[in-house]
């Protein structure tokens, strides 16, 4: 017997309506009920930082980290809505990929992180 993937995150929101809205307009999550998402099978990693790390803000007890396809153009679509992405060429690296950053309107971290092939 194994756990075989990730079956929900939930986290709590000022208001969780347009939250939802906001993930589903702009990264695609939560289009089908009860925010269902059939995603691809591939890597994940579920990783304990240290409690002192500042990968993450230091206020939060998480970073959501999703795995993405076409990094620049989504970067490009983000920012024509109006949100700011943060890039750094020092993240990326040939053996495990591209990463930029976002935040959602309620201020959490989001990684978007496309593996390396």
């Amino acid at each position: 017997m194994a756990v075989t993937g990730i079956g929900g995150f939930f986290f709590r929101a000022q208001d969780p309506q347009a939250l939802k809205a906001w993930y589903k307009t702009h990264l695609g999550i939560g289009n089908g009920p009860y925010g269902l998402w059939n995603q691809e099978a591939g890597k994940t990693v579920f990783s304990p930082f240290p409690a002192g790390t500042d990968y993450f803000a230091t206020d939060k007890q998480w970073m959501l980290n999703l795995r993405v396809e076409g990094i620049d153009e989504m970067i490009a679509s983000l920012r024509a809505a109006g949100i700011e992405v943060k890039t750094d060429p020092t993240w990326d690296t040939p053996e495990i990929g591209r990463f930029a950053r976002i935040h959602d309107p309620e201020g959490n971290a989001i990684e978007l992180w496309q593996p390396a092939k």
